[in-house]
């Protein structure tokens, strides 16, 4: 992905933002109620646009979201590296959107991880998993923020890449804490991040 995408964020930016969580960790930790309001409503937004993208069904990212915004309320006093507290989100969020998958009705009883092992180089082994219904407001706020080509083309890509991407690239995270996140070397982060931005780049292109 290049800087035209609009996709990369700074890591001095997500340096900023990852010192904020913490600031607002520490304090919701200590009683201060307004910095909890303040962290669930940051929590809220992050995990839903990455629960939507990672899970590719709007039910199944609501849900998401609910479950880490709960997990965040009942555990903020026993996190313990608090400037770690985005990486924790990430790491709820893609474990409660596999779980949605495994019990989706329709899907394969045996849903394949994205910690599994690569397929062929081009990735399109990998069956897609977008959703099939009408986009609903927040969906299409997301869509206005990234752009409905592009989130589609996100939706197109397997798993194991999209998961990569979408917190390399949209959320910021750097190549180590994406590894994890995901539970996977960084050095495999690098190759699937580069796959993705090829996938996505034919997923653009039209090719």
């Amino acid at each position: 992905m290049t800087k035209r995408s609009g996709l990369h964020l700074s890591d001095d930016g997500a340096d900023e933002k990852s010192a904020e969580y913490a600031r607002l960790v520490r304090a919701a930790a200590g009683g201060d109620r307004e910095a909890m309001e303040r962290l669930l409503l940051r929590a809220q937004e992050a995990a839903f646009r990455v629960s939507l993208l990672v899970c590719g069904h709007a039910d199944d990212a609501e849900d998401v979201m609910q479950e880490a915004l709960l997990k965040t309320y009942q555990h903020v006093g026993r996190i313990r590296e608090p400037e770690a507290f985005r990486t924790w989100l990430y790491r709820t969020v893609r474990n409660a959107c596999l779980m949605k998958r495994r019990r989706r009705v329709g899907e394969p009883a045996r849903f394949e991880s994205t910690d599994a092992g690569d397929e062929r180089e081009d990735g399109r082994s990998a069956a897609m998993d977008v959703a099939d219904q009408a986009p609903r407001p927040d969906e299409l706020a997301l869509n206005s923020w990234l752009g409905e080509r592009l989130r589609g083309a996100l939706a197109s890509l397997p798993a194991r890449y999209r998961v990569i991407v979408v917190l390399r690239e949209v959320e910021g995270l750097s190549t180590r804490e994406v590894a994890t996140v995901t539970g996977i070397s960084e050095a495999n982060v690098k190759t699937r991040l580069h796959r993705a931005r090829v996938l996505l780049k034919e997923r653009l292109e039209g090719v």
